[in-house]
C-alpha cells in the first residue's frame, strides 16, 4: 500500500478574472476549490493513474471536511486526524487576459504536540506499507524534526520514504536517511550551501547528498527535465516542448510518476521517464488541477531519457 503524509493540507481556491484592476470591483469569471498539499497532489495523481493509496495528515473545519470529502469523492481512500482549527483556505488567482497566476498562501491551524506524535505513532499502525511519500510546508508551530521522526518510523517498518520538502526541514528531514528526495536546483543549492548551475555542479552535489544516506536524489530543473542520482547512476529525462500554463503540483506530480513506476516493476530509468511526463502533465492544466492519466501516457514517448553515466 502507497501513502502520502500532509501535515499542513489546504483548500485551494482558484479564481478566473479578466485582469486585476486596483479601486474597483473585480468580477470573478469562475472559481473552483481543490483538495490542495503536497502529499495530498501526490494521491491525487497517483489515484488518476489508477494506484490505490491512502492520504494522511491532519484537517481541521469546514474546510478539512471539504478537503476530505473531495478527495474520497474522487477515489482516493482518506485517514486524517481531525484537529482543532480551520484547514487553511489558499488563494490562485488566474488572470485570463495577461495569463499571470497570483498566489496567496495561508499558515493553517497550529497543531499540538501531542497530535504530531500521534501522526508518528499512526505511521507505526500502517498495514504493508510500500511507499510512504511525505511532502510540503509544517503547521505552524512544528519543528521539522516531526519529518525526521516519521521518516525513522516509516523505513522501520519497511516502506520506502519519499521525501519533498525544503529548507531546514530537508536540511533535518534527511537525517533521518529517507530513500528519495525531490528537491529543486534551488532547494538543493540551500541544502549543500553553495550556488548550483550547471549540471556537472548539480550532480556533485547530489552525489553528496546521496553519501549522507539518502539512495535517490531527484533533481527538479523546470524545462530541463529531471536529473536522477543514485550509486554511480546518473540519468537525465527531459520532457518535449509544451506550452506551460500552470507550474502548481508539477513537482508533485512528478513524484507521484516515479512512484507509479516503481510500484509497476519499472526500472529507475522508465520511472524517471514516468515521472517527466507526469509533471510535464501537469503544466498543461490551468489552476491547481493536476494531470490526468491520458496526458500522462501521452508524453512519456516523447520524453527524452540521457544516460550521463551507469557504473
Amino acid at each position: 500500500m502507497i501513502y502520502t503524509i500532509t501535515l499542513n493540507p489546504a483548500l485551494d481556491r482558484t479564481l478566473w478574472i479578466n485582469e486585476i484592476r486596483e479601486d474597483v470591483s473585480n468580477r470573478i469569471i469562475r472559481e473552483e476549490s481543490y483538495a490542495g498539499g503536497k502529499g495530498i497532489d501526490v494521491s491525487k495523481v497517483l489515484t488518476a493513474l489508477g494506484v490505490e493509496n491512502q492520504a494522511l495528515g491532519f484537517i481541521a473545519g469546514f474546510a478539512g471536511r471539504q478537503l476530505e470529502a473531495q478527495l474520497i469523492r474522487d477515489g482516493t481512500s482518506c485517514g486524517f486526524i481531525p484537529v482543532s482549527g480551520e484547514t487553511r483556505i489558499n488563494i490562485v488567482i488566474h488572470e485570463m487576459n495577461t495569463g499571470k497566476q497570483i498566489i496567496l498562501n495561508s499558515s493553517g491551524p497550529e497543531v499540538k504536540p501531542f497530535e504530531l506524535i500521534e501522526i508518528n505513532d499512526v505511521v507505526k499502525r500502517l498495514e504493508d506499507p510500500e511507499f510512504i511519500s511525505i511532502g510540503g510546508s509544517l503547521p505552524p508551530g512544528a519543528h521539522p524534526e516531526i519529518y525526521r521522526k516519521i521518516i525513522e518510523t516509516g523505513r522501520l517498518r519497511g516502506a520506502r520514504v519519499v521525501l519533498d520538502v525544503d529548507r531546514e526541514a530537508l536540511k533535518i528531514g534527511i537525517q533521518g536517511k529517507p530513500d528519495i528526495i525531490k528537491p529543486n536546483i534551488h532547494e538543493l543549492s540551500t541544502l549543500v550551501g553553495r550556488r548550483l548551475e550547471k549540471r556537472d555542479e548539480i550532480l556533485d552535489a547530489a552525489h553528496e547528498i546521496n553519501r549522507k544516506g539518502v539512495r535517490i536524489v531527484l533533481v527538479s530543473m523546470g524545462p530541463r527535465g529531471i536529473l536522477l542520482v543514485s550509486d554511480g547512476k546518473n540519468y537525465q529525462a527531459v520532457p518535449p516542448k509544451v506550452e506551460v500554463v500552470n507550474t502548481i503540483g508539477a513537482g508533485d506530480s512528478s513524484v507521484a510518476g516515479f512512484i507509479y513506476g516503481q510500484v509497476s516493476g519499472m526500472d529507475l530509468k522508465k520511472s524517471l521517464i514516468y515521472a517527466t511526463a507526469a509533471g510535464t502533465a501537469t503544466t498543461l492544466r490551468v489552476g491547481t488541477a493536476l494531470a490526468r492519466k491520458e496526458d500522462v501516457e501521452m508524453i512519456v514517448p516523447q520524453a527524452k531519457l540521457e544516460i550521463i553515466s551507469e557504473e
